[in-house]
């Protein structure tokens, strides 16, 4: 489907108005975009294609570009206090622990680059794993040309670590800051469970949920088309936006991504081929990684078969 793109005067951005529908039936508005400062990709560039996912151990031959989501570390807050875009909430002790276990578990990965979210808990646990990481693509020159990304270099005394806004974490609005506990008798706290597509969360900074899932999708979309086939890269964000990834790329409606649990500094992977994402890890907090790397390229293989009755 082709997509009309709209300058937004004033705004600097160009935003597709076609509306995009996934192979579950989730509609994709038009994304929220204040303060992004990014192009939203079309439907119709390569890589950007919405489609469905199934379960499955089988590591495709063809070409695949395989993500690695990581959520940040905890924090002293973490589970009692909705964080939200709240600025200067880094990892506490256990949060560093975990962020640096991580790293050594995934120090055998040669990333292709890292993406963090820009908030400060995401920064700190991308800054970990980078810095278990040898040698890699030069960051600053791989992402430098892409619309609201930021490159974090070496020469600001850490490891080079991208920054892209549309990994961040809900805009909460006025539930920011608020404790759990509260919020729990807030009457949208119910449609939260039970119908988050509806969700516009209060105030003149919330957003709506499926917008949250829009950005996020078409960041791990454009990341994908700009590193290539046989890439493993790595993202760094947040529980709720890990979730809606997730819940994409198995092709299940934004309703039921609550079923989906992503626990502090958990891994899950989703490997993207020409005909679909395969969801190989979710929340994983330990164990072996080397089958995350791609798998040897075969002259016979296809690109993104899934195995009748699941293979070996």
């Amino acid at each position: 489907m082709a997509a009309v793109c709209i300058p937004i005067i004033g705004a600097g951005l160009i935003v597709p108005m076609a509306v995009m529908t996934t192979m579950s039936g989730v509609n994709h508005a038009a994304p929220r975009t204040e303060g992004t400062g990014i192009e939203c990709p079309g439907s119709s560039r390569a890589g950007h294609r919405w489609c469905d996912s199934r379960r499955g151990s089988r590591r495709p031959a063809g070409p695949v570009t395989t993500v690695l989501l990581v959520r940040h570390g905890l924090t002293a807050v973490t589970g009692s206090i909705l964080l939200g875009w709240t600025p200067g909430v880094g990892l506490d002790d256990r949060g560093r622990a975990q962020a640096q276990a991580l790293a050594q578990r995934l120090a055998s990965i040669p990333l292709t680059v890292i993406v963090s979210s820009p908030l400060q808990r995401c920064r700190e646990t991308a800054e970990a794993i980078a810095s278990h990481q040898g040698e890699r693509v030069d960051d600053a020159e791989q992402v430098g040309r892409i619309p609201g990304v930021v490159p974090v270099s070496a020469a600001e005394g850490r490891d080079a670590v991208a920054i892209d806004d549309r990994l961040g974490e809900c805009h909460y609005g006025d539930w920011t800051g608020q404790e759990m506990k509260a919020l729990t008798a807030d009457p949208l706290w119910r449609t939260v469970q039970e119908h988050p597509s509806a969700v516009v969360f209060p105030g003149p900074e919330g957003e709506a949920l499926r917008d949250t899932q829009y950005r996020a999708v078409a960041a791990v979309r454009d990341w994908n088309a700009r590193l290539g086939p046989d890439a493993v890269w790595l993202a760094c964000s947040h529980g709720d936006v890990i979730k809606a990834i997730v819940a994409d790329a198995m092709g299940m409606h934004l309703d039921l991504f609550q079923r989906i649990s992503v626990d502090p500094c958990s891994l899950t992977v989703i490997r993207y081929t020409e005909r679909r994402p395969f969801v190989i890890r979710v929340n994983d907090r330990g164990g072996a990684v080397a089958d995350l790397l791609p798998a040897p390229r075969t002259p016979a293989a296809d690109d993104g078969d899934a195995i009748v009755g699941g293979g070996s």
